[in-house]
């Protein structure tokens, strides 16, 4: 029996917003991990859109198979071969000058969230880049009622779900070194946060 390629429609719909945003921001780095990969939609446009990045994949193991038949089919020299990676577990030992991720917070629990953050400070190069998309309240509140019902939806498959406060997904950014340098509002109600660590060293 052969399976077919995992397909995300959402993907098809928010890929040039997000990919319009990587393109300021990823502009001077070279060497992206993607932390939730999901079916490899993104990646491979993405990659293929910015040949000058090596875009590492990483994925839970239930889902690599489907992410690699993404990877598989678009051949493409700058999108190695897909690391398993769940937040709880073994991270990469090479270091990164940017990270991206979709639609992951709001699935991950709290504590899971925390710990990203916290180990990103191991994969990151001095000077990087991080940006995340998804839904976020702000000041405690939904930001539309699509997102308010979104988070009933989600908050019923698992108690652990929820859409994240932007100000405390910042702390922990900001309790990392990272420092805010765009809030980009994006289709669906949806966000693109994008933090830069700076070198400490001094000219």
């Amino acid at each position: 029996m052969t399976l077919e390629k995992p397909y995300a429609p959402s993907c098809d719909r928010n890929r040039n917003p997000i990919l319009a945003v990587l393109r300021e921001h990823f502009a001077a780095c070279r060497h992206v991990l993607e932390i939730g990969s999901g079916t490899g939609q993104h990646a491979v446009y993405f990659a293929a859109a910015l040949p000058h990045l090596t875009w590492q994949t990483s994925e839970t193991i239930d889902n690599l198979h489907g992410l690699q038949m993404w990877l598989d089919d678009a051949q493409l020299r700058n999108t190695p071969k897909p690391l398993q990676l769940d937040v709880n577990g073994d991270w990469p030992q090479q270091k990164f000058d940017a990270v991206f991720s979709a639609n992951t917070l709001h699935i991950m629990s709290w504590p899971e969230v925390e710990k990203l953050f916290e180990r990103l400070q191991a994969v990151l190069e001095p000077d990087s880049v991080v940006a995340i998309y998804g839904p976020f309240n702000y000041g405690g509140k939904f930001t539309s009622e699509s997102n308010a019902s979104f988070n009933d939806w989600l908050r019923a498959r698992g108690a652990q779900m929820a859409i994240r406060d932007f100000e405390s997904v910042n702390a922990l950014a900001a309790g990392t070194g990272l420092q805010l340098i765009a809030d980009v509002a994006m289709p669906a109600n949806n966000r693109m946060l994008v933090w830069r660590r700076s070198s400490s060293r001094t000219i």
